[in-house]
């Protein structure tokens, strides 16, 4: 898990790199989904969503000064597995 700051302005993306890491050197990503713990009114908000094949990437919006995020991504690679990775943002004016 890693930890980042945010401002509540700012409009960033973040990205989590499943490459070596994490997967076998043959599979590929195939699906991508991201959520944000907790979703709250005025809270941090997905813009938009991306992969390649070992990378997956998402766009974000928002978030209330003080509070802590979850950015949880969830990939099925074209084998078949099933994974789930996160990012933690804190929001503070900066």
């Amino acid at each position: 898990m890693t930890l980042v700051l945010k401002d509540p302005a700012s409009v960033l993306d973040y990205a989590i790199d499943w490459g070596a890491q994490y997967l076998d050197p043959t599979d590929l990503l195939a699906e991508s989904s991201w959520s944000v713990v907790p979703a709250e009114q005025d809270g941090v908000s997905v813009v938009s969503s991306d992969i390649t094949d070992r990378i997956a990437t998402v766009n974000v919006q928002g978030g209330v000064p003080g509070r802590i995020y979850r950015l949880l991504n969830r990939v099925v690679t074209q084998s078949g597995r099933i994974d789930e990775r996160s990012v933690v943002l804190r929001v503070e004016q900066r």
